[in-house]
């Protein structure tokens, strides 16, 4: 492994090598975008070099397309897919009944729609996601440019009726430009510090004009996988209600961590 590598992204990685032992020859997998995913689409990528794994890609970003592609994995949309076996993805935050906030990189929506068209979600990230209650990472929430205005103006307006702790909101930029989605959308991010009830936010959000999606995954994610710097990950089955403890030995990986250099 090489010496630069943090232990945040050693974690990372520890969490997205034991999460690609569920995919399995002839599957369709959703790929997820983000830090922690793109280490999953590398693993991947190996497998269907090293060990002739046979899979279909459905990624939730044009970036997670791209790395996908240049790992060796077929790629098709969710159009051609139609249903998938399983989608492995990154969060920002998880609690203990594995609702997430998502959408820290800006792809909330496409990865949303992936992972409800799988028969299950498995999300890999570090300990450092785990919270007691959501809120402390920005919601993001992904409106339509046309009267982005207003539509922040509503949601602000809804916030003070619900229980949350901060109702500051913001624009996400990209340099002194509005942030745009994928799909042509901005992003306007909920500083909220503790959300109280997200499936309620999640339903009142959706319903205010403007808004197409929002970033709480609300009973979606089936099993969290969560990685340690030193190779140690917990995998939690909210469906089992189990919980074990494994360890990925990082001297294996010469491969993956070549493709760094």
């Amino acid at each position: 492994m090489p010496a630069e590598l943090s232990p945040i992204d050693k974690a990372k990685f520890a969490a997205a090598r034991r999460a690609v032992d569920y995919v399995e020859d002839g599957m369709k997998v959703g790929l997820g975008t983000g830090s922690t995913a793109a280490w999953m689409v590398r693993c991947l990528g190996e497998m269907v070099r090293e060990d002739g794994l046979r899979i279909t890609g459905v990624p939730t970003s044009s970036r997670t397309a791209d790395l996908a592609r240049q790992v060796g994995i077929e790629v098709i949309g969710l159009d051609e897919a139609k249903w998938l076996d399983l989608t492995i993805d990154g969060a920002d935050e998880f609690d203990g009944q594995l609702n997430l906030i998502k959408g820290g990189g800006g792809a909330l929506l496409q990865e949303k729609i992936v992972a409800t068209a799988s028969d299950q979600m498995i999300v890999i990230a570090d300990a450092a996601k785990e919270v007691a209650a959501l809120g402390a990472f920005p919601l993001p929430v992904e409106v339509v440019p046309f009267g982005w205005q207003t539509t922040r103006a509503l949601i602000e307006e809804m916030l003070i009726s619900m229980e949350v702790l901060g109702r500051q909101t913001t624009l996400r930029l990209n340099g002194t430009q509005p942030f745009v989605t994928d799909e042509g959308n901005y992003i306007v991010d909920l500083h909220l510090n503790r959300i109280a009830n997200p499936r309620q936010l999640s339903l009142v959000l959706n319903q205010i004009p403007g808004v197409v999606e929002n970033g709480l995954f609300i009973d979606i994610c089936d099993r969290v996988i969560i990685g340690g710097a030193d190779g140690k990950v917990e995998i939690r089955d909210i469906n089992e209600g189990t919980v074990a403890h494994e360890r990925i030995d990082f001297a294996d990986e010469a491969n993956i961590f070549s493709d760094l250099d």
